[in-house]
C-alpha cells in the first residue's frame, strides 16, 4: 500500500521540527524557499552580529586569559574546556553558513524522499531512522540545558564549579573564565557583560548541538534510504529487469552523491572536532589522575561538573563515529543484497549489468575528517590510545 504525499508532509514536519526551530534561531537553518533578497539580507546580518557577540565577548577574553594562566596546568584545563568548544562553534557556525547552498540541495531531495510514493515498509524504515535522529536531538538539548544551568545559573547565586584562582577571578564570579580591557566588577558593566556572556553562550551551545543533530539528521535519513534500496535490490522482478535495476542504480548513484556532498560539507568541521576531542581528553585525563594520584581536593560539585563536560565531549565524540559507521554498514549492505540476489537465473547480459552495479556497491564510502580519517569506530578507539598515550607525556612534563 502506497502512503500518500499529504502523509509524507506531516512526517517531514515531524522529522525537521526540532532541528529547525534550533537553527532557524541563528539563521544557518539551509532555506529551500527563501527567495527573498531583503530576508536573506537580514539573515546574513543576524549570521554576522551573532558571530562578532560571541567572538567579543567570549572567545577572545578566554584566549586573553589562557595566556595570562600559561604554566598553570589546573588553571589552563578549565580554561580549555571552554575556549575549544567555543572556537568548534565558531567553526560550526561559518562552515554551516558557508555551505548553505550545498545543504539546500540536501534538504531538497531529503524533502522529495518524505513526499514521493512509497510503501508502508519503506516509511516504517524512514521512521525509524527519524526517532533515532529525534532522539540524538533530544539527549544534545539535555545536556545543553544542564551545561548551562552549571555555567549559568549556578554564579548568578555566587556558586561556581569552576577552578577559581586570584588571577582568574580577582573580583566577582563570571560563567566563563576570562579576562577582559576594562574593570567588569563594577556595576553596571558587570551585569551588561554577565548577560552578554550567558547569551553568546547560548548561541554557542545552540551551534554546537544543532550543527551535530543536523548532520546525523541527514546520515540517518541517508542510511534509511540505503536501507530502502537493499529491499528493493533483493526484491528486483524478473520479468521487469532491466527497468528495476536502472531504476535502483539511479537511487543508488543520487545516494552516493548525498553522502559526498555532506562529506564534503562537514569534513573540515570533522577534523577539528577530532583534534579538540584528542586534546581535552588527555587534559581531562591528566586532571583525574592527578587527583587520584596527589589525593587534591575537589569538591563533589566540581567533580559533577567536570564529569558532565567530559560526557558531553565524549558522547558527541561518539555520536560522529558511531554515524560514520552506521553508514559504512548501510553501504555495505548495498553489496551485500547485490551479491545475494539470485543472479544464476538471469540472462548473461543481465548478469553484467547487475555486475557493474556491483562493482560501484564495493567501493567504501565514509564520512571522513579533512578527507584525511574514516568516522568509524576503529578510528574513534585509536583516538582514545593515542590521546592516553599524551597522557603520560602530561604526567612525565609535570614531575
Amino acid at each position: 500500500m502506497d502512503v500518500s504525499a499529504r502523509s509524507g508532509h506531516a512526517d517531514y514536519e515531524w522529522f525537521v521540527t526540532l532541528n529547525r526551530a534550533c537553527l532557524e534561531l541563528l539563521g544557518i537553518w539551509p532555506e529551500t524557499n527563501d527567495r527573498n533578497e531583503r530576508r536573506r539580507w537580514m539573515t546574513n546580518a543576524r549570521v554576522i552580529i551573532l558571530l562578532t557577540l560571541i567572538i567579543c565577548t567570549c572567545t577572545n577574553p578566554t584566549f586573553h586569559s589562557l595566556i595570562r594562566t600559561w604554566g598553570d596546568i589546573t588553571s589552563m584545563i578549565d580554561n580549555l574546556q571552554y575556549s575549544l568548544p567555543l572556537t568548534i562553534s565558531m567553526l560550526k557556525f561559518v562552515l554551516m553558513w558557508r555551505n548553505k547552498n550545498v545543504l539546500m540541495l540536501i534538504l531538497k531531495m531529503v524533502k522529495e524522499d518524505w513526499m514521493r510514493l512509497k510503501t508502508e515498509k519503506e516509511r516504517a524504515i524512514m521512521i525509524k531512522c527519524a526517532q533515532i535522529s529525534r532522539l540524538i536531538m533530544i539527549w544534545g538539548c539535555f545536556l545543553m540545558v544542564l551545561s548551562f544551568t552549571l555555567v549559568v545559573i549556578f554564579p548568578t547565586f555566587g556558586v561556581s564549579l569552576r577552578y577559581l584562582t586570584n588571577i582568574t577571578d580577582p573580583g566577582r564570579l563570571m560563567p566563563l573564565q576570562t579576562y577582559y580591557m576594562y574593570n567588569v566588577n563594577n556595576s553596571p558593566l558587570y551585569e551588561m557583560t554577565f548577560v552578554l556572556q550567558s547569551i553568546s553562550l547560548i548561541i554557542a551551545a545552540a551551534t554546537y548541538t544543532g550543527t551535530d543533530t543536523f548532520m546525523s539528521f541527514l546520515i540517518f535519513h541517508v542510511c534509511g534510504q540505503l536501507e530502502n534500496l537493499k529491499a528493493r535490490i533483493l526484491n528486483l522482478e524478473f520479468n521487469r529487469f532491466a527497468d528495476s535495476l536502472s531504476s535502483n542504480v539511479r537511487e543508488h548513484i543520487r545516494l552516493i552523491r548525498s553522502i559526498k556532498l555532506i562529506d564534503d560539507t562537514f569534513t573540515l568541521m570533522l577534523l577539528g572536532l577530532l583534534i579538540y576531542f584528542g586534546m581535552l581528553f588527555a587534559l581531562y585525563g591528566f586532571l583525574f589522575v592527578t587527583i587520584m594520584t596527589q589525593g587534591r581536593n575537589l569538591s563533589i560539585a566540581r567533580l559533577i561538573y567536570i564529569l558532565t563536560s567530559f560526557i558531553n565531549t565524549f558522547t558527541h565524540m561518539c555520536l560522529y563515529c558511531v554515524v560514520g559507521e552506521f553508514l559504512v554498514i548501510q553501504c555495505n549492505g548495498i553489496y551485500d543484497a547485490v551479491c545475494q540476489y539470485k543472479w544464476y537465473n538471469l540472462e548473461s547480459r543481465q548478469t553484467r549489468n547487475l555486475l557493474t552495479m556491483m562493482i560501484q556497491a564495493k567501493k567504501p564510502l565514509y564520512l571522513t575528517a579533512g578527507k584525511l580519517f574514516p568516522m568509524t569506530m576503529a578510528t574513534f578507539c585509536g583516538l582514545l590510545k593515542t590521546s592516553g598515550g599524551y597522557i603520560s607525556v602530561l604526567l612525565a612534563h609535570r614531575n
